[in-house]
């Protein structure tokens, strides 16, 4: 494996050593979802990175002769919740932040140049990804369980979709090796739906310590929440949000190799290690 650093990313970035000789890119380089970006220049700085980086990528991909282009978008292309059914590949886009709006953005502009220019582009749009070297909210769920910190969210009863790294992984190699694949766009998840109180139970299985939950209603969660801005982080942990990974398992035979436990365990030795 050969490390080409190419500086921060955006419409300037110089990729053309990276594409150099390639027949396939993967791309899952972006600027993540960063709760405290609340001021009115953030949905600029993600479409620097997420977009206009992806763009300038893509063309640089097209220009040297790059056949297949993976790109890891997000599901939050689709939206932030669901309520009646779980997301699709069907349903159309309705990003609602500055990140999925940004990811949204750069699918279509990949689609484009890969048209202009015989590229094949597949895109993935996963959930929230979990495993070894975790970062962000999940990283500090986590921490949480392991301090034994009581955690109000005993009586929530959401459903939400992930996916392990290892799993995402795997759908990545699918996505670049499979002839099937080009053109189109997958949803992909562990395909096991979990609670909020029940991710918090398997985390702290396998940290053996106690789950620590006591019921309070969502209701005033949102309530204390709003009053610090943390409305958005309090969204994820109480509302739904599925995914519907059939089509990638029909069309690819992608399947998850990992467990949700599995993969949760894998995660919990890893921050034991810290």
């Amino acid at each position: 494996m050969e490390m080409l650093p190419v500086g921060d990313i955006g419409p300037a970035t110089d990729w053309q050593a990276a594409c150099s000789n390639v027949d396939c890119v993967v791309h899952l380089a972006a600027r993540t979802h960063v709760l405290r970006d609340t001021g009115v220049n953030s949905l600029a700085e993600y479409r620097r990175v997420n977009f206009e980086g992806t763009k300038r990528l893509a063309q640089t991909a097209a220009r040297s002769g790059v056949k297949r282009f993976v790109f890891v978008s997000s599901v939050k292309v689709n939206g932030e919740s669901t309520t009646t059914h779980p997301f699709t590949e069907r349903d159309p886009p309705r990003p609602e932040d500055a990140y999925g709006i940004s990811k949204w953005e750069a699918e279509q502009a990949l689609w484009r140049i890969a048209g202009e220019n015989g590229m094949e582009a597949v895109v993935l749009r996963p959930p929230l990804v979990y495993g070894p070297g975790v970062k962000g909210n999940l990283l500090q769920l986590l921490r949480a369980v392991a301090r034994g910190v009581p955690l109000p969210l005993a009586s929530i009863g959401n459903r939400r979709s992930l996916v392990f790294v290892g799993n995402l992984v795997d759908a990545i190699l699918a996505s670049a090796e499979s002839s099937k694949a080009t053109g189109n766009t997958y949803l992909i998840s562990d395909g096991e739906d979990v609670s909020t109180p029940d991710l918090v139970r398997a985390l702290a299985r396998a940290l053996e310590v106690p789950a620590r939950l006591f019921p309070c209603p969502a209701a005033l969660l949102k309530i204390g929440a709003a009053t610090v801005g943390k409305s958005a982080a309090v969204s994820r942990l109480t509302g739904s949000l599925q995914i519907d990974s059939s089509k990638i398992r029909r069309e690819l035979g992608w399947r998850p190799r990992y467990t949700v436990s599995e993969g949760i365990a894998r995660m919990a030795e890893w921050y034991r290690g810290l």
